[in-house]
């Protein structure tokens, strides 16, 4: 049971299921379209999932044909007129406080402590990227069509594939795909290790990413937040400083009831039921 309301969206669409929270881009005349309204909601959306203690997983996806087309043009020449200023100092600082706010949007699917699955069907394209990359998972189905497109429309990527991808899939392809702007499909993300799995349609990769996300939402939610800490913080850390933080972590988080719990329910050979 929910101890919170879920916030009211309007370019999003956000269900419960239990444990589990869907998080859907709800655009789809738009092809779903990454509109400001967009951006701001996914941040919403990700902060009242990570601190609603119901929810143990989250999952992301789109509704209509495609899981997202990147950033909504009509945003992008919007934001001329939102740092317009007669300094021109104070414009590009303007600017750069937009990108650094568009940036923290998505981070916010890192920083939520439970894990994100993202579902890709259709076109991921731009920000779409970017999204996906600050998920715990990616998983797509055999229709997907990825593109790194900002080079096509003369700007460099700037919310988040060109720092987070090279961690995914390795820095050569990422310069291949950045420079190129090619399209690339379901194999060849499985292949570069962008996506874990992919599946034979959108309803089979619903439901094989809800079946994934059911098994996680079992778990200790205690050791499944501690886990996703601990990679998300090695990955931008050096072995030492990262065995170092996961002492620190489990001198203070290990005794828990979770803990007792698994090692009792292991010992009468049933399944352990966690609290939230």
């Amino acid at each position: 049971m929910t101890t919170s309301t879920p916030p009211a969206l309007g370019s999003l669409q956000l269900s419960l299921d239990g444990a589990i929270a869907e998080v859907r881009i709800n655009r789809p005349t738009k092809a779903n379209a990454m509109s400001r309204e967009v951006w701001e909601e996914l941040r919403t959306a990700y902060d009242w999932i990570d601190g609603e203690p119901s929810v143990r997983v989250a999952i992301l996806g789109g509704n209509g044909a495609h899981f997202c087309s990147g950033i909504d043009l009509a945003m992008m020449a919007g934001i001329a007129d939102e740092v317009d200023d007669d300094c021109e100092g104070r414009k590009r600082e303007k600017l750069r406080r937009v990108i650094l706010d568009l940036q923290d949007t998505l981070t916010s699917l890192e920083r939520c402590r439970k894990p994100v699955l993202a579902a890709v069907h259709g076109a991921c394209i731009g920000g779409g990227i970017d999204l996906i990359c600050c998920a715990d998972m990616r998983y797509c189905s055999a229709d997907a069509v990825f593109s790194i497109k900002e080079v096509d429309i003369g700007m460099t990527a700037d919310v988040g594939t060109l720092q987070r991808l090279p961690k995914l899939i390795g820095e050569g392809m990422v310069r291949e795909l950045a420079y190129t702007a090619r399209n690339f499909g379901a194999q060849e993300a499985r292949e570069t290790g962008l996506v874990n799995r992919v599946f034979e349609s959108p309803e089979a990769l619903h439901a094989g990413v809800k079946e994934i996300a059911a098994i996680i939402a079992a778990k200790s939610p205690l050791s499944v937040r501690g886990t996703k800490e601990m990679i998300t913080y090695a990955r931008d850390h050096s072995v030492a400083d990262s065995l170092n933080y996961i002492a620190t972590w489990n001198a203070a988080m290990l005794m828990s009831s979770d803990l007792t719990e698994a090692m009792m329910s292991g010992i009468q050979k049933k399944a352990p039921k966690f609290r939230d």
